[in-house]
């Protein structure tokens, strides 16, 4: 193996019964690396697509521009569970199970903006404590109701004989896949719950680019991480580029405000929107901010590492 140092993104394809923390634990010990970080938490029971970040790239973390996921979720209808999923308590409710024309009808009332109320088994805190710390002990608070979108809901599969389905969904951040199972079957008046879920898209990146924990320890086994991991500036594909000469380069690393002008036409710079800095040899230096107002580009973050 090399001293090589990874910086990048490699896509982890998470397999059950690992939390997210559980994989970066793994790959620290696979890859003798402390510096990593994830994107997008994934429960234990739920697979597919985690994008963990190396080096330089875990400065990505909370900043990242591309927020929604994607996911194939099975659901269960006929069950009513106080996780919302089958690996809660589940009770049967002996309503009758609609066919796949009610099913349909009931899902187009969950696209677009709607609003969710947060599961009790979630991360999420309340008065200092998190709601699954209080679900385990019993106890049940108000939670409100959060906007989220759902970009894309599909029905992909359906046997009215069980009441089990499939589901493909596209979703903004925040978005409870558990609890939109079991919103369905409210709306439906037999209950729901998710049955399964893996995730095939997020931060931009997709299912098929992930790999699984055995290949990265094949991988160290023989050449290691490098020309494996994704490069950092794809987490920030959306935003525009812009390439300096090697005066500015140098100035840009030095945290030397750029004359905007110079580099771009100000009158088409905007604030609102970050640009990714390429230095004069091609590389990803970092994210840069116009400031047409005053004729400058400023510093944002640094993804390179500087000597």
């Amino acid at each position: 193996m090399s001293d090589f140092a990874p910086n990048g993104v490699l896509c982890i394809d998470k397999p059950e019964g690992f939390t997210s923390f559980d994989v970066v634990a793994k790959l620290r010990g696979i890859t003798h690396t402390r510096k990593i970080g994830h994107a997008g938490t994934l429960d234990p029971m739920a697979t597919g697509l985690l994008p963990v970040f190396f080096g330089s790239a875990t400065k990505a973390c909370d900043i990242l521009p591309v927020q929604d996921k994607r996911y194939s979720a099975g659901f269960q209808l006929g069950v009513t569970s106080d996780t919302e999923d089958i690996w809660g308590k589940c009770t049967p409710t002996g309503k009758p199970l609609p066919g796949r024309e009610a099913v349909e009808e009931a899902l187009s009332h969950f696209r677009g903006e709607i609003m969710q109320v947060p599961p009790m088994y979630s991360a999420l805190s309340v008065g200092g404590k998190r709601l699954y710390d209080l679900a385990r002990q019993g106890i049940t608070v108000e939670r409100q109701p959060r906007p989220v979108t759902i970009y894309r809901l599909e029905l992909t599969g359906y046997a009215p004989e069980t009441g089990s389905g499939s589901l493909d969904v596209c979703c903004s951040k925040g978005t409870y896949i558990r609890t939109l199972c079991a919103d369905l079957g409210q709306k439906l008046g037999t209950g729901g719950v998710m049955s399964s879920l893996r995730r095939t898209e997020a931060a931009g990146f997709k299912l098929e680019e992930a790999v699984t924990l055995e290949t990265v320890a094949e991988w160290m086994q023989n050449d290691g991480l490098q020309g494996k991991l994704l490069p950092a500036e794809r987490l920030f594909a959306p935003y525009p580029a812009v390439k300096l000469n090697a005066v500015q380069t140098r100035m840009f690393l030095n945290g030397v405000r750029l004359d905007l002008g110079r580099i771009y036409d100000g009158k088409k710079a905007s604030t609102e929107t970050p640009w990714r800095i390429f230095g004069a040899d091609g590389v990803f230096l970092g994210l840069g901010q116009a400031f047409p107002e005053k004729a400058e580009l400023r510093l944002l973050k640094f993804f390179v590492e500087r000597n």
